[in-house]
């Protein structure tokens, strides 16, 4: 606590139909498309992340009306977002949920686009040398820092003590995982505002290091 107005978890979507066929999904435009949603493996992980994180808000002393789900607007999030709800009883058009477009997947660009998974070790290598470096056409880590900086101060912005659910993809969440975690661990860490000491942190040593947060699908972790 002490860096944000707010208590943070973050959820992976369940196991989505690309997941399934070993397809990258990355852009806004086919991310949004039906048939990328979640398989039915992936629908009982979102549920079994519900009845977990509902679990979480009792141990917390956490009532429901203080929860807010914060999602990507991609196909495979939306669904997973839309179960967790249903587990807790809320509404996906309700004032307690809302999309964000910055919380959006990563584009890993052209070249990438609708390959198979198995490409992925080639963009976390040249994570690895340059998380300024952009795929061919994509994002760079640090252009996702970027992105989820502005949906962290709208989120902060617009709640206050809450128990936000962030339910994104993979790479935004380890990236933004990263950040949240060498920005705690920042001396004199109760200096300036939240996207002035993301900024401070947004350096190669930081953002080369965020597959150690990765999530499996489905995975549900609390962060701050």
């Amino acid at each position: 606590m002490g860096i944000t107005r707010n208590r943070y978890w973050v959820l992976r979507h369940g196991k989505s139909i690309p997941n399934e066929t070993g397809l990258i999904v990355s852009s806004l435009e086919n991310g949004k498309l039906e048939k990328y949603k979640l398989a039915l493996e992936g629908i009982n992980q979102a549920q079994l992340a519900g009845e977990l994180f509902l679990k979480e808000l009792k141990e917390n002393d956490i009532p429901l009306e203080n929860v807010r789900i914060c999602y990507s607007p991609f196909s495979r999030t939306t669904h997973t977002a839309e179960v967790v709800a249903s587990v807790l009883n809320l509404s996906l058009q309700g004032p307690q949920t809302k999309v964000y477009e910055d919380l959006r997947e990563r584009y890993f660009g052209p070249t990438f686009e609708l390959q198979s998974h198995d490409k992925y070790s080639e963009i976390w290598d040249l994570d690895a040398k340059d998380p300024f470096m952009k795929p061919e056409g994509g994002e760079s880590v640090a252009d996702v820092v970027t992105r989820l900086t502005n949906a962290l101060v709208q989120i902060e912005s617009e709640f206050q003590g809450c128990a936000i659910l962030i339910v994104s993809h993979g790479d935004p969440l380890q990236i933004l995982q990263t950040i949240l975690k060498a920005v705690g661990e920042q001396a004199g860490a109760n200096g300036g505002d939240l996207a002035s000491r993301i900024e401070a942190v947004k350096v190669p040593s930081v953002l080369s290091q965020h597959r150690k947060h990765a999530l499996l699908t489905g995975q549900l972790r609390a962060v701050v």
